[in-house]
C-alpha cells in the first residue's frame, strides 16, 4: 500500500460525503492523500463537494491551507463505487443503520485490492458483526471519527477479532498522520468513546425531563463542575439527537435497559427536532 511521505494512505476513498463523511475527506487531504468520496447519486455527490470546499476553504482562512486550489486537485467525487479500485484504504461513513452498512463494505470491499484496507467509521455497530459478512475480515476495521471532525483530535481505532494486528499498527500511523490521537479499544457494544457518552446523555436527558434542572444548568453542571468542554445536552445537539437515539436503541438491545432512551429523547426525534442540523434541540441554533 502506498503512502504519502506524512504516513497517510496516498489514494483514500470515503463512501458516504456528510458530515462526517466531509470532515473524514478534509482531514486526508489535509496530511497529501488524493481523496475520493463517493455518493449514492449526483445531487448528493455535489453537496459532499462543497462541503469538502467549505471545509477547505475554512482552513486556508485559518492559515493552515496556503494552496487551497493544489489541495482540491487531489479530491474528486463519484457515484460508482468503482472508482475505489486503486483505493490503499476506503472509510464507510454511511448512516448508522446496520442493513445499509452491511450493503455499503460488500460493494466497496468486491472492487478492492486484496491488500487494501476497509474501515467503517460506525459509533456503535459490532464490528465483528460487520466483518463476518466480508471476505476479507482481516484487512477491515473500525475507525470511529468524532464531529466535527476538523475540532477533534480523536480518532478510535476498533479491532474486530479478524482485524490483522498490521492493519491496526497501520491505522495508528494514519491517525497520527492526519494530526490526531488514535485510541485503540476492542470490539464491544458501543465501544468507549459511544457507551461512555450516550450514558452521560440519557442522563442528562432524562434529568431535564424530571425536572431536576434547565438545559443550561446541566451542562454547566459538567462544564464548570467536571471541565467538560461542552455540556452533554448540547453535545447532543451537536451529534444529532436522531444520531444518539439510534446508537441508545443499539445498546440497549445489547446491554440493557440502562441504556434505554428516554421519552423525552424519541418525542423530540419524532417532532424533527434533532439538534443543531434541524434548527432546534434542546437549543436553538441558526439555520442548518
Amino acid at each position: 500500500m502506498s503512502e504519502t511521505g506524512s504516513g497517510a494512505p496516498s489514494d483514500v476513498g470515503v463512501l458516504g460525503g456528510g458530515r462526517m463523511g466531509a470532515g473524514i475527506a478534509h482531514a486526508f487531504l489535509l496530511a497529501g492523500s488524493r481523496v475520493t468520496v463517493v455518493e449514492r447519486d449526483a445531487d448528493a455527490a455535489a453537496a459532499a463537494a462543497a462541503r469538502v470546499r467549505e471545509s477547505l476553504a475554512a482552513s486556508v482562512a485559518r492559515g493552515i491551507v496556503d494552496d487551497e486550489a493544489a489541495v482540491g486537485a487531489r479530491f474528486a467525487t463519484s457515484t460508482d463505487v468503482r472508482d475505489f479500485a486503486g483505493a490503499g484504504l476506503v472509510i464507510e461513513a454511511v448512516p448508522e443503520d446496520l442493513d445499509l452498512k452491511v450493503d455499503a463494505l460488500a460493494r466497496v470491499e468486491a472492487v478492492l485490492a486484496e491488500d487494501a484496507a476497509l474501515a467503517s467509521n460506525t459509533s456503535s455497530i459490532s464490528i465483528d458483526q460487520l466483518a463476518a459478512l466480508l471476505d476479507r475480515p482481516s484487512r477491515f476495521l473500525g475507525m470511529h471519527f468524532f464531529n466535527p471532525v476538523p475540532a477533534s483530535q480523536l480518532v478510535e481505532i476498533v479491532r474486530g477479532d479478524a482485524s490483522d494486528g498490521t492493519l491496526v499498527a497501520e491505522a495508528r500511523e494514519w491517525v497520527h498522520a492526519i494530526g490526531k490521537t488514535p485510541i485503540v479499544v476492542a470490539d464491544a457494544p458501543g465501544f468507549a468513546s459511544s457507551r461512555l457518552g450516550v450514558a452521560l446523555g440519557l442522563e442528562a436527558i432524562r434529568m431535564l425531563e424530571d425536572g431536576v434542572a434547565s438545559a443550561e444548568d446541566i451542562d454547566a453542571a459538567m462544564v464548570l463542575g467536571y471541565k467538560h468542554p461542552v455540556g452533554p445536552l448540547r453535545l447532543t445537539d451537536i451529534v444529532g439527537l436522531d444520531v444518539r437515539l439510534g446508537i441508545a436503541e443499539y445498546l440497549s438491545s445489547t446491554l440493557g435497559e440502562r441504556f434505554a432512551p428516554p421519552p423525552l429523547l424519541r418525542r423530540m426525534v419524532a417532532e424533527g427536532r434533532l439538534g443543531r442540523k434541524s434548527g432546534e434541540g434542546f437549543y436553538l441554533w441558526d439555520a442548518p
